[in-house]
């Protein structure tokens, strides 16, 4: 997959990746089609768990015309291809399966991926040479989500800093959906008397987080100024409970977990707390920011990086 290409990916499981020896169900469609598919699946109560789905441009002189996957692993069926085609709103486009090389596609397509800026920060892979002048985090490309490179990673950053600048004080970070663990390692970075916990749905994550933090010289560990990590489902971790409530709390999944999770993640952040949202499309983020408004959170700011949202968000010390 060339790295040129833009890629606003979603899945069903926070974070879930593809694996070698899979298949792809692909269409050709324009921005508004696919953006509608992007959000349509999440709706769907039997959509397959190990299905990923994403979307990216064609090229990046031709911003309305789309490719949507859809990544299985198995050969798809007729079925298969009919299901994927109800993800458009009318006609569907013509929809067709290629198998992809028995590969890592996931590391293969993030890497030679120029650094990114955000806020303070420079992301990058091994391949880069460090800005002086920045905070430089080095993140290899692997099976985890959260290089940077995606709009919503890079809008976290982004958020993270301006929190900084705005007077935020965090005493207690809690990064959900951690992936690479770059987000709980640049709010460590901004806090660095904080007490950290990430977590992710993915196994893989642990091994990937581990080694990031090697390289960043984050320390691991249940102490202030260390990071914890956490496999869970949400917050279904006892550990991920007994170390709350948080202060700051990041989230970037999408926006059907961040709606069913929200009493979960409401009672985690106390009276006063921060709660960073992303993973979520311009399109859902009012259904997004209304299940959180009836849990006594109020809009701080907002920014919009493409077509993704990422929401700074207030809890009431008064309901």
């Amino acid at each position: 997959m060339p790295a040129s290409r833009k890629r606003h990916s979603t899945s069903v499981s926070p974070r879930k990746t593809p694996v070698a020896d899979t298949w792809k169900i692909v269409g050709e469609c324009s921005k508004d089609e696919a953006r509608h598919a992007l959000v349509a699946y999440e709706e769907i109560p039997d959509w397959p768990e190990d299905w990923v789905v994403t979307g990216m441009e064609v090229a990046d002189d031709r911003p309305e015309e789309w490719t949507l996957e859809v990544y299985l692993d198995r050969k798809p069926t007729l079925a298969d291809l009919r299901r994927v085609g109800k993800l458009f709103e009318g006609k569907a486009p013509p929809l067709f399966a290629e198998q992809l090389p028995d590969t890592d596609w996931v590391t293969e397509s993030q890497k030679n991926v120029e650094p990114i800026y955000a806020g303070r920060f420079h992301v990058r892979t091994r391949d880069h040479a460090p800005d002086v002048r920045a905070v430089d985090f080095v993140i290899p490309a692997s099976q985890a989500f959260g290089t940077g490179q995606h709009n919503t990673t890079a809008g976290c950053l982004a958020m993270l800093d301006l929190m900084k600048r705005e007077g935020v004080a965090a005493r207690n970070i809690a990064d959900i959906g951690t992936g690479t663990g770059l987000l709980a390692f640049a709010a460590m970075h901004l806090w660095p008397g904080a007490r950290a916990t990430a977590s992710d749905i993915d196994a893989v994550c642990a091994g990937v987080v581990e080694e990031n933090a090697g390289l960043n010289g984050v320390a691991l560990g249940a102490n202030a100024g260390e990071l914890t990590m956490v496999i869970a489902d949400g917050m279904d971790d006892p550990l991920l409970k007994v170390r709350g409530p948080y202060d700051l709390f990041i989230a970037n999944i999408l926006a059907g977990p961040l709606v069913e999770l929200a009493q979960e993640f409401s009672e985690a952040v106390p009276p006063g707390g921060n709660l960073l949202l992303a993973g979520l499309l311009e399109t859902q983020e009012a259904r997004v920011r209304s299940a959180y408004r009836q849990r006594g959170f109020r809009l701080a700011r907002r920014l919009v990086n493409g077509d993704w949202s990422i929401l700074w968000l207030r809890k009431s010390r008064v309901r």
